[in-house]
């Protein structure tokens, strides 16, 4: 099933949006369908996130849909119309995401987008790594994710051709040197670490299936069972595992927990050897601390990214204005990292 076209952006409105999505139910699961209990979880950088009970008489079932808010043409998170079949390709190998329920068409009148089935958990950083609550799951969770990212990067890239053609599937380093003249900023940091890049690119290895943005906030967790879903896969491509686990155990996503460098959560050792049990390819360090770098640059990217959104495109909000502050923290974190004074 395709998802929406472009023709028709999103809806703003959550009374719209509510009407829509009532009309697109009855579509698919007949006329008694109704909606109930809606929540607007998101407004995030690229999605909005709404919450709803999908009634059918005496049935009720919880429901996520996810709809695209970014929609600029240089925009370098995948459309959901290609992140759709690739949530259908990791249901089927047991990869824990959401199940997939149906997606967008242009019918809906919703933009582009999907329905997925909702998942009990918790996102919010902090709480995964200090609440007293979530000790259970802090103890298994490196295990976990060593499994899941085994799991989901063992998956054929034939089985999922879509990531062929994507930039970064094909030249990492080239897409963002792409994007970085696009925005046309000037920023002495990200030149100096593009050159160090250039000049420091491990070997050529063959590329799996990466989710691409893995990392804590991006999965929702149990207190008690650990690690339930990996969400958001529009930055999804083919590339080396240590590009996974480069941007997993970077800076930017260890909260303040630096001793800790797998998220916050263990040790980088720690999370290589959970990968490395579960049957992932064998990590390369130095090939790992070239994508960790190359992490900071990529997230400092997608921070220049959402303020040049704010500047430029319409999307204007104090939390897009802020990633433009945001943006010289991570330079000063890339630097440190190149100097070798941050591990």
């Amino acid at each position: 099933m395709s998802a929406a076209s472009e023709d028709e952006g999103p809806p703003s409105d959550l009374e719209v949006i509510v009407a829509r999505l009532k009309e697109a139910l009855r579509r698919r699961f007949g006329a008694a369908s109704d909606i109930a209990e809606v929540d607007v979880a998101t407004v995030g950088g690229i999605n909005r996130t709404v919450l709803f009970d999908h009634v059918d008489g005496a049935a009720r079932r919880r429901l996520v849909l996810r709809q695209e808010t970014y929609t600029t043409e240089f925009s370098p998170f995948l459309a959901p119309e290609v992140q759709w079949p690739l949530l259908q390709v990791c249901a089927r190998h047991g990869v824990p995401v959401p199940e997939p329920v149906f997606a967008l068409t242009p019918e809906d009148r919703l933009g582009r987008g999907y329905v997925v089935g909702f998942v009990a958990g918790e996102t919010l950083p902090k709480k995964l790594l200090t609440a007293p609550e979530f000790a259970p799951a802090r103890a298994v969770f490196t295990r976990q994710a060593g499994e899941t990212l085994a799991r989901l990067h063992a998956i054929d890239p034939g089985e999922v051709p879509m990531l062929n053609d994507v930039p970064d599937s094909i030249d990492a380093l080239g897409a963002q040197r792409a994007a970085y003249e696009i925005y046309g900023e000037p920023h002495p940091v990200l030149e100096y670490a593009f050159r160090w890049l250039e000049r420091h690119q491990p070997p050529a290895a063959p590329k799996v299936f990466i989710h691409g943005d893995f990392r804590t906030g991006n999965m929702l967790v149990d207190p008690n069972k650990g690690l339930m879903a990996l969400l958001d896969w529009e930055c999804s491509r083919l590339s080396a595992p240590e590009d996974e686990l480069g941007w997993y155990c970077s800076r930017c996503w260890r909260f303040g927990f630096n001793e800790r460098e797998a998220g916050g959560f263990d040790t980088r050792d720690a999370m290589i050897a959970a990968y490395e049990a579960a049957g992932g390819r064998r990590i390369d360090r130095e090939a790992l601390r070239w994508w960790e770098i190359f992490a900071h640059l990529r997230w400092a990217l997608y921070n220049i990214m959402q303020v040049w959104g704010h500047v430029k495109c319409g999307r204007r909000a104090p939390a897009f204005a802020l990633f433009g502050r945001n943006t010289a923290y991570i330079e000063y974190d890339l630097l440190m990292t190149l100097m070798g004074r941050y591990a």
